[in-house]
């Protein structure tokens, strides 16, 4: 039987209103992600959400968003966003936001930009004080302008409180989603499959990934949520994922 309490995400869904993507995903399950962006932001859709019974976690905006930028006004305006979409998650009732960790574009400015990913790890810790959801960095893929793709960033956000949300290709991608797993830890999880060289977004089973040992290694109490290229792919990873308990 396929898992409801696995999410997905509106990511695969941009192309429908969010109302529409939340209808078609509430006939699945009983948990969406919302994508916070384009047509699904919810700082002109956060009504929509209360016109169905559903639990949410919330991505923050991927674009024009970087909370390691070494220019203080644009990191500064960024953590307000993420901060500004947190209130929005206490008052939709959403358990966790998922943060982008930030990059940066040339060598040059990387120690810069460093400090300035420090310095938004702390301001989003104390925006967090103040809500009920928790704030959850995400593991980046294999762009090297991208922070957060090594375990040992773990301790980084162990010392500002904020939560670990474990993309699981973008690990498999890197080669580390093993010490991922066994360093544990994560509040939230992306579910999505490739087979180790490109970040395919694939539905659960189609790629190399051992969805068996991931599902058994996930801590108790972490939001699951397919993130997959349609809404198809959704549905076969449920099914695969379901099988895995059989």
């Amino acid at each position: 039987m396929p898992d409801t309490c696995i999410g997905c995400s509106t990511c695969c869904l941009m192309d429908r209103t969010l109302e529409e993507a939340l209808a078609l995903i509430a006939r699945h399950t009983s948990l969406a992600e919302i994508l916070s962006d384009g047509p699904h932001s919810l700082f002109r859709e956060e009504e929509t959400c209360h016109s169905f019974d559903l639990r949410y976690t919330v991505h923050a905006p991927v674009a024009d968003i970087n909370i390691a930028a070494d220019n203080e006004h644009l990191r500064r305006a960024a953590v307000r966003v993420v901060s500004d979409l947190a209130e929005i998650c206490d008052r939709i009732g959403a358990q966790r936001l998922v943060v982008h960790p930030g990059h940066v574009w040339g060598e040059e400015v990387r120690s810069a930009a460093e400090r300035a990913l420090d310095r938004s790890l702390n301001d989003l810790a104390l925006a967090q004080q103040d809500i009920n959801v928790r704030i959850a960095l995400e593991n980046m893929g294999a762009w090297e302008i991208c922070f957060f793709r090594e375990p040992g960033f773990l301790d980084r956000l162990a010392d500002s409180g904020l939560g670990f949300a474990l993309d699981v290709g973008h690990a498999h991608v890197n080669g580390n989603l093993g010490p991922f797993l066994e360093e544990g830890g994560a509040i939230h999880a992306h579910l999505h499959d490739n087979c180790g060289r490109m970040d395919d977004h694939l539905a659960c089973g189609e790629g190399s990934i051992d969805f068996g040992r991931v599902m058994a290694a996930l801590p108790g109490g972490v939001t699951k949520v397919v993130e997959p290229v349609s809404f198809q792919q959704y549905e076969r990873s449920l099914e695969h994922l379901g099988s895995l308990r059989r």
